[in-house]
């Protein structure tokens, strides 16, 4: 009942699965032995497509690859007929307005498994990958000369959210990374433009710096996690909208949001929405929790997730849209917290983070390796505090060298990716490697970042 169910839906067969052991079992008393229960439900339980097989051609190209021995690869469904290697086709498109133009399909494939498998033809509903069209992209409709009729498609956004990403300049920088200059950086994302249809690149004034543009932190994070598994170290900014002159007016990205939360939780939440700018549009009961919509800036969502998962305590659901530009709608505060930063650079000791803990909420452990600059923790006040988490107690004869072990620091909060970015303030970066997620000031030097605040008091 608090999910809507339909009879339909209550009437659909159940599986017991675990994908860490990679099994399926219909009896939970009975442990499954591998996937084969799931395979043969999904194919009794779900009807196969349908579509016309005596038709002429039609498939919709719904995600690209890329190899660099074919070039790009177009990846979708065959909605008509059949498809032949070597047959001259036509491409076009529903929304872009393109001129359809005659091409011929080089190579044809079918998955079987993890693998693509070359085959001759494919008939309708078969998943193909083709390649041999220069220029392909996810939209475009390929088919027969005899019969050019593009698939309506949901047009891709454009890019909302803006990243810099830039060579990694921290005092433990090239240690843990395999490509780690500039040329690496830059081969490696223009690369990805290859498949990411709706992923921006730009080369910034400063040689080591590429503003990379994407459709939200999400979006932008999946490209970051995908990097740093290859080997590369990088550092990233603060993530930014997009803004546009409309008619002389400065306008930015809104997102629809949904949200589905128990009604105990709803009074925090649109307290939440109301600091960030949302809007509230609709509100309707659904059993025990309530369903509510809300058209909030893109902007002001930075953050929101684990928020708005804390508030709910894990039982609220969210979901948004993108819901066009609308007038700029104000300051909206990024943060209510501060940055315990590290003092000096060195190994961070149990008797200085038993210190630093009182400060705030630390982010690292004993004998973790820090530098100057670096956000060990974070400060409940709206304010950074400076924290010498390298202190060591010094031995003397009244005391022993080892009763730092007696000393007893709380757990500290460790990040995802996401949850990082998310944490990010405005002076603030994220140094990227293949080991670590380190949150640091964009300026390391306690020094300079003191020049710079108070610069234009002085003045």
């Amino acid at each position: 009942l608090d999910l809507d169910a339909s009879d339909e839906q209550l009437q659909s067969p159940i599986l017991y699965c675990s994908g860490k052991q990679a099994t399926a079992t219909r009896d939970y008393n009975v442990p499954g032995k591998d996937l084969k229960p799931l395979f043969d439900t999904i194919i009794d339980y779900i009807p196969a497509p349908e579509g016309d097989e005596n038709g002429e051609l039609q498939l919709l190209v719904s995600a690209i690859d890329y190899n660099e021995y074919v070039g790009r690869i177009g990846i979708g469904r065959i909605e008509r007929g059949k498809v032949d290697m070597a047959k001259e086709v036509v491409v076009c498109d529903y929304h872009s307005g393109i001129s359809p133009y005659k091409s011929k399909i080089v190579n044809l494939f079918q998955i079987e498994g993890l693998k693509r498998v070359p085959v001759e033809n494919a008939m309708v509903g078969d998943i193909v990958c083709f390649s041999g069209i220069e220029n392909i992209t996810i939209g475009n409709t390929i088919c027969s000369p005899a019969k050019i009729e593009p698939v309506p498609f949901v047009k891709i956004g454009e890019p909302t959210i803006e990243m810099n990403f830039c060579v990694n300049d921290s005092p433990f920088a090239g240690k843990e990374g395999k490509f780690v200059t500039s040329r690496h950086l830059r081969e490696r994302l223009f690369k990805e433009l290859l498949k990411d249809v709706s992923l921006r690149v730009y080369q910034t004034e400063t040689p080591d710096t590429f503003k990379v543009c994407g459709r939200g932190e999400m979006h932008l994070s999946i490209l970051i996690e995908t990097m740093r598994r290859e080997g590369y170290e990088f550092g990233v900014s603060t993530p930014k909208v997009i803004f546009k002159d409309i008619d002389g007016v400065k306008c930015e990205p809104m997102e629809q949001l949904f949200i589905d939360v128990p009604t105990d939780c709803v009074g925090s939440v649109m307290e939440r929405m109301g600091v960030r700018k949302g809007e509230l549009v609709t509100m309707n009961p659904q059993g025990s929790r309530i369903r509510m919509e809300f058209k909030v800036p893109a902007r002001g969502l930075f953050g929101f997730k684990n928020e708005f998962l804390t508030d709910t305590k894990g039982e609220g659901v969210m979901n948004q849209l993108f819901a066009g530009y609308a007038p700029y709608k104000g300051p909206i505060p990024r943060r209510f917290t501060g940055s315990l930063i590290a003092y000096e650079t060195g190994e961070a000791a149990t008797y200085g983070l038993f210190n630093a803990q009182d400060r705030g909420v630390l982010f690292i452990d004993p004998q973790t390796p820090v530098y100057e600059g670096m956000v060990v923790g974070m400060s409940p006040k709206n304010e950074d505090i400076r924290v010498n988490v390298c202190k060591r107690k010094h031995v003397t004869n009244m005391r022993a060298a080892g009763s730092d072990e007696a000393l007893r620091l709380n757990t500290p909060r460790k990040f995802s990716l996401e949850e990082a970015i998310e944490f990010l303030n405005d002076d603030e970066m994220l140094e990227v490697t293949p080991k670590n997620i380190r949150i640091r000031k964009i300026i390391l030097s306690g020094a300079e970042r003191l020049k710079l605040a108070y610069g234009g008091k002085n003045a």
